[in-house]
Order: structure tokens, then sequence, then C-alpha cells
């Protein structure tokens, strides 16, 4: 069976789709300015999504900031079957509170093998930075991450610890 990709570009679209066959999806919804509220609606949305395996999820520049980052969170947490994501959050403010949520929910995404994490320009700090480190490492499944967290205040100390940290994973193939 040929597995179709679903494409969104409105956030009120995707909201009405009906969820449960998703297996592949598209979400485009860079510079919507959907906030922490669309955030957490859209994350209520994709924890219906029980049988998605790949998603693409661009959230570049909406104001998305820990709450909205945390709705997003809890349903990564059920995506179970996710195997493929790729998440541009850049340029919102998820904060050091987001980011360690978020590696917290990838966490728990067992058959998750490849990650992509656009970071960029969300205000981490150090302590984001290693919150989210030390989750990404319990991705057990995980062979090929690639992660920016350019512009986030993280200092060079960390950016060793984190690289220590991942290559400790023995299946990650690539970072």
């Amino acid at each position: 069976m040929i597995q179709q990709i679903k494409k969104y570009n409105s956030l009120q679209e995707f909201l009405r789709s009906s969820h449960l066959p998703h297996q592949i999806l598209h979400i485009d919804l860079n510079y919507n300015q959907i906030g922490d509220e669309g955030a957490s609606g859209l994350g209520s949305a994709l924890a219906k999504c029980i049988n998605l395996s790949n998603l693409t999820l661009d959230l570049r520049s909406n104001l998305i900031g820990a709450m909205g980052a945390s709705g997003l969170d809890s349903a990564l947490a059920k995506c179970i079957n996710l195997s493929n994501l790729t998440l541009y959050l850049y340029y919102n403010q998820i904060g050091a509170m987001g980011a360690s949520g978020l590696g917290s929910a990838l966490a728990k995404c067992i058959n998750l093998s490849n990650l992509t994490l656009d970071l960029r320009s969300n205000q981490i700090g150090d302590e984001g930075a290693s919150g989210l480190g030390s989750a990404l490492a319990k991705c057990i499944n995980l062979s090929n991450l690639t992660l920016d967290l350019q512009f986030n205040q993280i200092g060079e100390e960390w950016v060793h610890q984190a690289q220590v940290q991942l290559q400790q994973n023995a299946l990650i193939s690539q970072i």
C-alpha cells in the first residue's frame, strides 16, 4: 500500500481533518503567529494521529513560548510510532523549559530513528540545552540527529558536554 503524504498550510485546515489515517504528515505554518494557544491546539490534534510515522512540522517565527511548546511536547510523547521527525521551531521563545520538555517528550518516542531539530533563536541557554541534550541521549533508537541551537546563549562548555553525552548513545551514527 502506498502511503500518501498529507500536507497542510493552515492550522484550521489541519484541525478540521480526520487525524486517524495520517501516517506521513507535512504541516507548514511558518510565520503564522499561532502563539501558545495555536501550538497547544495543534498539539491536541497531533496527539490523535496515532498512526503517524513521519512528521515534518514547520513552526518557525510563530510567537510560541514555553506553554505552547508544552502542548506540542505532550502530543509528540504520544506519537509512539513516529520514526522520522523534522521540527523547525526557530525564531520562537520556547526558553529553557520548552527545550527540556521537548527533549523529554522525544525520549518517549521509542521508534524515533531520524531527528532534525532546528531551535535557533529560542532563548534556550545552557540550562535548556543541557536538559535537551540529556533527554536526547535517552532516545534509544536514534541513528541520525541534526540539531541546530545557534543564537541561544549557549556556552562553549555545554556544546562540548552535549557532544560527549550524545556520542555515548552508540546508535547515533550522525550528529
